[in-house]
């Protein structure tokens, strides 16, 4: 069933099948017309013929009875009768006379019997109150079933002639136009037989014409109409496919045939179209892979440009943070060797050298940490790497600052992962990032506020989630986009060189994890910190920190 449904289907939609299924329909109905009218013409003819043939029988029986009466002889009238009832197709005759009593008859228990002239037989003598004198040649034939066969049945009248009204034995005056009715009754059975057989061979021959023109006109319809238009079909297909160019043949000038001609200049256009598309792109891609190598050397110009810059920019900001402690430590020097040359005079003299060496030891302290804070950024230290208790760093921190924040009077809230898995990490690098934003948050916070820290796992289990959130005086939204960037500080000069986000985002690139910030002036800031629960490899995360952090490092 599977394998029928799709060539049925097939069938359905093709064109020739639509045609020779519509040809062969209109063929078989007139064919059928045809037969039917020639059927019925025959029947007709050969019923017009036996109606002559019994018209004649009847036509000779009456001249014989006639010829018998004038002369009396009803013994050679009645033996005549019974010879032409013997005759083959003969059924009876019958002579009525005026009432309608059976005078003669070949089956004889007939005889004196009266018939009904309401029936068929009679009705069209006696519809009227008079019989009529003739009758009209249909009138006179009628056709009825008897004993399973079809019998014609011939009504003649017998008329009162001048040579019969004249004779001595007639008994009946000359006004008297019918005598009587002579009826003949013949069987149809050969007339029906021949009709059954006629119609069997004009059904037959009607049949195998049908047949003959039918397989002729598939051929035809198959050869002008159908092989065209799979040509065509499967020409389409083979452009569909990427075929371009594909050719038909043409056979014919009509207009398949100038179908299928647009066909193969259509798809020569289409290949030729396809030629110019390709040469087109093949220069499209030479001439983009040129534009890429230009735009890839003014990146590098711009880098290289960018990180002259940089480094001027860090030249700049080192010379003036490193010059101010300098400065310092240069005139306390002078001051120190001026009372040297001059000698101390006194514990006051003393009290203040001992002053200006603090200074000195201060500033000098100051730069080095400057410095130290430089290399951290630009050197990449190695990872120690291994499960870390992020809530045990968290622990850490809070009691590094907690003398810190009971003095500015900040409120710690902390909610913590009670289960926090153990994440793979550097954790005294970690530990410097959420250490140095805890004291941002401090800094931020100088009159007092909330500081809340909360860790959790995200529902994916995917990542694990650090927060430090404060109420504090918040970031300026003109310096939030570049927070991140080195040297950047909103603290007054010389309590921070703006080194502190650039290093943790530096750690947290590192660790292939993130650090977000939200700030809102007045209101407070949050960073978020957020690290892959998966195993990441000293070798990577040197890889990614040399990677993101090449403009910084020149």
């Amino acid at each position: 069933m599977r394998e029928t449904e799709p060539t049925r289907s097939r069938w359905t939609r093709s064109l020739s099948a639509k045609l020779i299924t519509s040809l062969l329909a209109v063929m078989v109905l007139i064919f059928a017309l045809l037969g039917y009218l020639n059927v019925r013409l025959s029947r007709e003819h050969l019923e017009a013929a036996t109606l002559v043939s019994a018209e004649r029988v009847s036509d000779v029986i009456k001249r014989s009875t006639t010829y018998y009466m004038l002369r009396n002889d009803r013994e050679g009238l009645y033996h005549f009768m019974a010879t032409m009832a013997d005759e083959p197709g003969m059924v009876r005759v019958r002579v009525f006379d005026q009432e309608g009593q059976i005078s003669y008859s070949t089956e004889p228990t007939e005889v004196s019997h009266s018939v009904d002239k309401g029936t068929e037989a009679c009705y069209g003598c006696h519809t009227q109150s008079q019989p009529l004198a003739r009758l009209k040649r249909p009138d006179r034939f009628r056709i009825y079933k008897s004993a399973g066969q079809r019998v014609l049945g011939i009504i003649t009248p017998i008329e009162n002639q001048p040579s019969c009204s004249t004779a001595a034995c007639h008994a009946h005056p000359e006004s008297q136009q019918i005598l009587g009715v002579l009826d003949t009754n013949l069987s149809l059975a050969k007339a029906d037989t021949q009709l059954a057989a006629s119609s069997r061979s004009m059904v037959a021959y009607t049949f195998f014409a049908l047949l003959t023109i039918a397989v002729l006109s598939w051929l035809f319809v198959w050869r002008v109409v159908g092989e065209p238009i799979k040509s065509l079909k499967e020409g389409t297909e083979r452009l569909t496919a990427g075929n371009l160019g594909y050719q038909i043949d043409v056979h014919s000038n009509d207009e398949v045939g100038e179908l299928a001609t647009s066909f193969n200049a259509m798809s020569l256009q289409l290949h030729a179209a396809n030629e110019e598309v390709v040469t087109w792109a093949k220069t499209l891609e030479d001439r983009v892979d040129h534009k890429t190598r230009e735009l890839k050397s003014a990146h590098d110009h711009m880098l290289h440009v960018e990180k002259m810059a940089s480094i001027g920019k860090m030249a700049a900001v080192v010379a003036h943070e490193i010059n101010n402690p300098l400065s310092g430590i240069l005139t306390y020097a002078k001051l120190l060797r001026k009372w040297l040359e001059r000698g101390f005079t006194g514990n006051d003299q003393r009290e203040e050298a001992l002053q200006c060496l603090d200074l000195i030891a201060g500033e000098s302290r100051r730069c080095g940490d400057l410095v130290k804070n430089l290399l951290t950024f630009s050197r990449t230290s190695p990872m120690n790497v291994e499960p870390a208790d992020i809530n045990a760093i968290f622990d850490r921190c809070v009691r590094l600052v907690q003398h810190k924040l009971e003095l500015t009077g900040i409120q710690l809230h902390i909610a913590l992962e009670p289960e926090a898995p153990r994440v793979l990490c550097d954790a005294a690098q970690i530990e410097q990032v959420v250490l140095a934003l805890i004291m941002n948050a401090i800094d931020a916070m100088p009159r007092g506020g909330n500081l809340w820290l909360s860790t959790t796992v995200l529902e994916a289990g995917e990542e694990f989630q650090m927060q430090i959130r404060d109420d504090g005086m918040g970031i300026p939204p003109e310096i939030l986009p570049q927070i991140f960037e080195p040297f950047l500080t909103t603290k007054e000069s010389g309590h921070g060189v703006g080194l502190g986000l650039a290093i943790s985002r530096s750690i947290m690139d590192r660790h292939q994890g993130r650090i977000d910030v939200q700030s809102e002036a007045s209101k407070g800031t949050t960073f978020t910190l957020s690290l892959p629960l998966h195993v990441v490899t000293a070798a990577a995360a040197s890889s990614v920190h040399a990677t993101k952090n090449t403009r910084y490092i020149l």
